[in-house]
C-alpha cells in the first residue's frame, strides 16, 4: 500500500491536499505539522478517530500525525534506517509520493512586515532537498509560488500575464521581496535534484489561491467575513485597484496532481486563471451576495505589494490541456456562503 509524506500538512494547502488523498486513494497518509500556522486535524477532518502513539497519532488507521518542525522530523527521519517500518510497523522501504507545504506562510502583512521570519523558508527547503537526495522518493512535489516572477513585470505601466519563461535562471528578474527568493532557491534545488540526483520533482507556481477554509489573514476570507457582516463603510488596503489571478484551491490541487503525473524534471508551471481581478471587484461580488452596497474606504498606508500580479496559463493548457473548472464568481459564492456559516 502506498504511503505518502505531507510537509505543513495542517496549513490551508496541506490539508485540503490530506483530505483530497483521503478521499482519492487507499494510501496510508504521514502529515508532519508544528501548528505555528495551521490547525490540529480534530478541527478540519470530519471523522477523527485517534489513539496516541509514541511520538505520533494515529488517526483513523491511516494517518501518522507527527506535531514537529519538520526540519525535526526529517533529522530524526534520517537517523533511523529503515524508519516506516521501525516506526509506523508498515512494510515500505519509501516514501511514494512527498508534498512539501511547510513554510512560512502568510499575508501581505507577513511577507512585508517580518521578511526575515519568512526567510527562514530557505533553511527549511535546503534541509528538504538534502533529505530528498539521499532518500529517494518516488515522486516529489515543490510548490513554487507567483511571487517568484520579476517583480519589474507586474507594475502599473509593464503589467503581463506572467509566463513560464519569465523566470529564467541565466537572466534573474527581481522577485517579491524573501518570500519570493526562497521560493525562485526552491525551484533551482529542485533541477538540481532532478539532474543530479535523479529525483522525480515537479513544481507549481499558484497565483491567488482561495477556499472555504483559508484563514481570515488572508484577504479573501478576511473580505468575504466583512462583507457578510456587511461593513460600510468597506475598509480595502490600497486603493483596490491592484489586481491578482484568484483560483480555486480544487483547482490548485487538480493541476499539482497532475503535474505529479506529467513532469519529472523540475519544471514549474503556472497554476491560475488566467484572469487578472481587482480587489475592487471581489469586494463588488462580496457585496452583491449580501445584498448591499457599501461606501469604499481605502486605506492607502497598508503593504498592497505588486499592482498587478496574473498567469499566462497557454503553456499548462496546450502542453496538459489542463484549465480550472470554477469560475471566479462560484468560487467567491463559496467562500462568501462559508463565512456567513461562521458568523452563523
Amino acid at each position: 500500500m502506498p504511503i505518502h509524506l505531507i510537509s505543513g500538512a495542517c496549513g490551508f494547502v496541506g490539508r485540503n491536499m490530506t483530505k483530497r488523498l483521503l478521499a482519492t486513494t487507499n494510501a496510508h497518509l504521514v502529515i508532519v505539522d508544528d501548528l505555528s500556522v495551521g490547525t490540529h486535524p480534530s478541527t478540519w477532518l470530519a471523522d477523527y478517530n485517534a489513539v496516541e502513539k509514541e511520538g505520533y497519532t494515529l488517526i483513523n488507521d491511516r494517518i501518522f500525525y507527527f506535531q514537529h518542525d519538520f526540519r525535526t522530523f526529517l533529522r530524526n527521519v534520517s537517523e533511523t534506517e529503515n524508519w516506516i517500518q521501525k516506526t509506523l510497523g508498515l512494510q515500505n522501504e519509501k516514501f511514494d509520493d512527498v508534498f512539501h507545504f511547510a513554510a512560512i506562510v502568510g499575508g501581505r502583512a507577513k511577507i512585508d512586515g517580518d521578511p526575515m521570519m519568512v526567510a527562514l523558508d530557505l533553511a527549511i527547503d535546503a534541509e528538504f532537498f538534502y533529505w530528498i537526495c539521499r532518500h529517494k522518493p518516488a515522486r516529489v512535489m515543490y510548490p513554487s509560488s507567483s511571487a517568484a516572477y520579476p517583480v519589474s513585470k507586474q507594475t502599473v505601466t509593464d503589467a503581463i500575464a506572467l509566463s513560464e519563461s519569465d523566470i529564467d535562471f541565466n537572466n534573474m528578474g527581481q522577485p517579491d521581496m524573501t518570500y519570493g527568493w526562497s521560493k525562485l532557491t526552491g525551484e533551482y534545488l529542485a533541477k538540481i535534484a532532478a539532474q543530479y540526483y535523479g529525483i522525480s520533482i515537479a513544481c507549481v507556481r499558484p497565483f491567488s489561491g482561495y477556499g472555504e477554509d483559508q484563514d481570515l489573514s488572508y484577504p479573501i476570507p478576511a473580505i468575504a467575513a466583512r462583507a457578510a457582516g456587511k461593513e460600510d463603510p468597506f475598509e480595502v488596503w490600497g486603493t483596490g485597484k491592484q489586481g491578482r489571478d484568484f483560483v480555486h484551491i480544487d483547482d490548485c490541487l487538480d493541476c499539482i496532481l497532475m503535474a505529479m503525473d506529467n513532469i519529472k524534471d523540475g519544471t514549474a508551471i503556472n497554476i491560475g486563471s488566467g484572469r487578472l481581478s481587482s480587489f475592487l471587484e471581489i469586494i463588488d461580488l462580496f457585496t452583491e451576495f449580501a445584498g448591499y452596497q457599501p461606501t469604499i474606504k481605502p486605506l492607502t498606508d497598508k503593504p498592497v505589494g505588486v499592482h498587478s500580479r496574473y498567469s499566462n496559463m497557454d503553456y499548462v493548457k496546450n502542453t496538459f490541456g489542463w484549465e480550472p473548472k470554477i469560475s471566479l464568481r462560484e468560487g467567491m459564492k463559496r467562500v462568501y456562503e462559508a463565512s456567513v456559516k461562521r458568523l452563523g
